[in-house]
């Protein structure tokens, strides 16, 4: 199948899309012909019983034939039934993707929402997880591993060296449609309920059953005692039969503590590996070329069975483990050993693959990652890959536009921050695009220190830590007020610039919740020592009193604002970041036009 570039995101899913229907329409056709070429079928033995044992006409040999075409139409059926379900996957993942195109994605994606830390300082602020959140947009794993990469990218960016490399890696996989179709169509349309962290930790456990001659003698025991019922079905001896239960107790109860161990260790982070070696097989059949996907790649490879293989074979292990809640398993499997032979057999798989378990799974996790990145990538091909600088502290983004929002109706705006400007005071009123402009600068640095292309012109920047009070809401459990859990997250922010990185802080309506006085004297205050600390960042207001902390701080700030005009009712803006200090407010406008008299 042809590979389409970068160019029309729109016209390669739409082509694919109607591909895939078609063959989703072909497999129903043959789906109904099968299940009705079933019924001729079985009218006809139903006929030709009734000639070979109602009349005597035929011999009861040719009913044969009917059941052999039935027995290959149940396995054809089944056939066409899978196929039929992995196209309509199919549709589905190209119709999310024009959903993604159109806008009308929120809703149809994994949220994130178990990744919402609210004490984190920017993920709640930016919207990065949560109904209609990046990670909703930008997800397309199909495994915890590659939601938690994702996740963990885009709350902790990574250093430049890193960064290339993942630009390196999502520039090979952003035109491979069919590795993300094949990858997003496996299994049914659920993720992967394994959990990475438990299912590593247990595949590096001390081995809990180590007797490989207990193994062998489990195995033989169950040989012996059906050998015993044997002889006493044939020859009437029943004292082998019970000597061999009595041998069948003793093992039972000798390996008791150890076995449960075992079964309880693996019952939980073992579940659900169906979809995860599916996902190994299919990454396994693919070749790279860039340094960091070459890397990940190499860490699936292992000698003897490939990593699908291994927990494919785990997964059967524990499916048959899972067997013993079957009546005929609770009254068999005591005399088969069945929940021992299979301790023993996990036992054995863990010493042989476990510790390969968390390299593999951190490497399905960061491929998966990529190829979330590289399907935003596709889908965005007018964004770029952002430019790390190494040498003095910046943010310069050129056209800077808010992903969430359709490109249609977003304005983009420029914003330079560094050795010379270090603060921006943005003022404007209600509505104008105050806190859509912090978001915007602080996903777009999310992004870019994740990896990610940027929803600018360009944007260069250094190496930084992001803090963010936009955000931040009253808890009525805690007893917090709005206002106190905006100088917490202040201080939070404070305490950021005493790391190793530089700060990048975007502070909405900085200490709105205080009288004037007090907010003056203490916005300064805290604008100041953020930069004296070395920080960058914006601080947006419509107290046009703070637009004096730019003068306080002479050349290392600058005012900005946002404008609008208010005519016969009706308010407009432009949202366009212009020079200097807004000049006018819209609220007493906007209080007479809802009927207010003031």
């Amino acid at each position: 199948m042809v590979q389409l570039a970068n160019g029309d995101p729109r016209g390669a899913y739409a082509a694919r899309l109607e591909s895939r229907r078609q063959a989703a329409a072909l497999l129903d056709r043959r789906h109904h012909f099968i299940g009705n070429l079933r019924l001729l079928v079985f009218l006809t033995a139903a006929i030709l019983a009734w000639l070979a044992w109602g009349r005597g006409a035929l011999t009861a040999f040719w009913l044969g034939v009917p059941a052999a075409v039935f027995v290959c139409l149940i396995v054809a059926h089944e056939l066409v039934l899978r196929a039929r379900r992995a196209a309509g996957r199919a549709v589905a993942h190209y119709e999310r993707a024009l959903a993604r195109l159109d806008g009308n994605w929120a809703g149809r994606g994994e949220t994130g929402e178990r990744f919402l830390d609210y004490a984190h300082a920017y993920a709640a602020d930016l919207d990065l997880f949560g109904q209609a959140s990046l990670f909703e947009l930008m997800s397309t794993a199909r495994t915890r591993m590659g939601e938690e990469t994702l996740a963990r990218w885009l709350l902790d960016g990574a250093d430049p060296a890193v960064l290339r490399a993942r630009h390196e890696a999502i520039a090979e996989l952003r035109p491979l449609l069919d590795l993300r179709e094949d990858l997003a169509v496996l299994g049914e349309d659920v993720r992967t309920g394994v959990h990475p962290a438990d299912l590593a930790a247990w595949g590096e456990q001390p081995p809990l059953l180590e007797s490989r001659a207990a193994r062998v003698i489990a195995f033989v025991i169950p040989c012996l005692v059906a050998a015993s019922a044997v002889l006493w079905g044939v020859l009437g001896w029943r004292d082998p039969f019970f000597a061999m239960l009595a041998v069948v107790a003793i093992f039972i109860a000798r390996y008791r503590r150890a076995v449960n161990r075992v079964v309880e260790a693996v019952e939980q982070p073992a579940h659900d590996l169906a979809l995860l070696a599916n996902v190994l097989a299919r990454l396994e059949r693919e070749r790279f070329t860039s340094a960091r996907l070459v890397e990940l790649r190499a860490a699936l490879d292992v000698a003897g069975q490939p990593a699908s293989a291994r927990i494919a074979r785990l997964d059967r292990l524990i499916q048959m483990l899972d067997s013993r809640d079957n009546p005929f398993m609770k009254a068999v499997g005591p005399l088969m050993l069945w929940t021992e032979q299979l301790a023993f057999a996990i036992e054995a798989w863990r010493r042989l693959s476990g510790p390969a378990l968390r390299r593999w799974l951190a490497a399905v996790g960061e491929i998966e990652a990529l190829c979330s990145l590289a399907a935003y990538a596709f889908e965005h091909p007018a964004d770029v890959f952002p430019e790390f600088e190494s040498g003095p502290l910046c943010f310069d983004g050129e056209d800077l536009a808010h992903p969430l929002l359709e490109r249609s109706r977003v304005v983009p705006n420029s914003v330079c921050l560094g050795d010379g400007v270090r603060v921006l005071i943005v003022s404007g009123s209600n509505m104008s695009g105050k806190s859509t402009l912090l978001r915007t600068v602080g996903i777009n640095a999310a992004l870019a220190q994740a990896g990610a292309p940027v929803r600018a012109r360009h944007l260069r920047l250094s190496r930084l830590a992001l803090g963010a009070s936009i955000r931040t809401l009253d808890s009525l459990q805690d007893g917090t007020s709005r206002f106190y859990a905006e100088i917490k997250r202040l201080h939070q922010i404070m305490v950021l610039t005493a790391g190793p990185l530089p700060v990048l802080f975007l502070l909405d309506e900085l200490l709105h919740g205080t009288n004037s006085h007090d907010r003056r004297i203490g916005a300064e205050a805290i604008v100041r020592g953020l930069v004296e600390r070395g920080a960058i960042g914006l601080v947006t207001t419509h107290d046009l009193a703070l637009a004096q902390v730019a003068a306080a701080l002479a050349a290392r700030a600058a005012n900005v604002h946002f404008e609008d005009q208010f005519s016969d009712g009706r308010i407009t803006f432009d949202y366009r970041l212009h020079p200097g200090v807004v000049e006018k407010s819209n609220a007493l406008e906007l209080m007479r036009s809802v009927g207010l008299e003031v």
